[in-house]
């Protein structure tokens, strides 16, 4: 049977943003699994609600429903344990470390850099939740995070030397091939991706050539995804 994802999209339903939920289907990707997306916005919270969740990734496999990205991984590992995503007990440790700091330190950065492009692509039923629950999130309007993008662009190119001295020594921050450590991070720039035209990475950037090689991926599945060029 194939798995169910429940997908955060845009205005269009092949708009689909979130960075959790790029990393559920990267994830199932590596793992050679088939799935579904089903278009899912903000406020149609009635339609995961037999997930006792009110955000997305949800996926339903078969009669098992399970909920946030990190859960969905070590699901998926346990029960398809072929092409692993966290091979061992010690890098479920780091890749947990790396993905607290990912959520904690670039996130808040992209949201910064792609703020106004992002509620341009809001569906319109979701612009007024959109609004009101990230203006008391950040406690300041969308429309003050224009201002500071090129800080934000500034500060990422900062945050991005840890992962950017893995790359230069491997391909992936998995080592020769990905996983769910690339999953994560890359799943961050696919968010930026679909919704915003800015330039994240220079060319020569040896991150450029990570981001290209997650692009072509599991047979090009972000690069084949709505979105802009990067």
């Amino acid at each position: 049977m194939t798995i169910q994802l429940y997908d955060l999209a845009g205005a269009e339903d092949q708009r689909l943003f979130s960075p959790y939920c790029w990393r559920v289907k990267l994830a199932m990707a590596h793992k050679g699994l088939g799935w579904t997306s089903i278009p899912w916005r903000f406020t149609e919270k009635e339609a995961i609600a037999f997930s006792g969740q009110g955000s997305v990734p949800v996926i339903v496999d078969g009669e098992k429903v399970v909920s946030d990205s990190w859960q969905i991984a070590l699901y998926l590992d346990q029960t398809y344990p072929g092409a692993r995503l966290i091979d061992s007990d010690q890098a479920r440790g780091t890749t947990l470390a790396f993905k607290v700091w990912c959520e904690r330190s670039i996130h808040p950065l992209l949201m910064q850099a792609v703020m106004g492009d992002l509620f341009s692509h809001i569906h319109p039923m979701d612009r007024a939740y959109f609004r009101s629950s990230r203006e008391k999130r950040f406690g300041r309007t969308l429309e003050s995070f224009a201002p500071l993008r090129d800080e934000a662009i500034e500060n990422l190119q900062n945050a991005l030397e840890c992962p950017r001295a893995v790359i230069r020594e491997q391909a992936f921050l998995g080592g020769k091939a990905a996983s769910f450590a690339d999953h994560i991070l890359f799943g961050a720039f696919q968010w930026a991706r679909t919704v915003s035209p800015v330039h994240l990475l220079k060319g020569d950037d040896v991150l450029y050539g990570w981001r290209e090689r997650m692009l072509d991926a599991y047979g090009g599945l972000a690069r084949n995804a709505l979105g802009y060029p990067v």
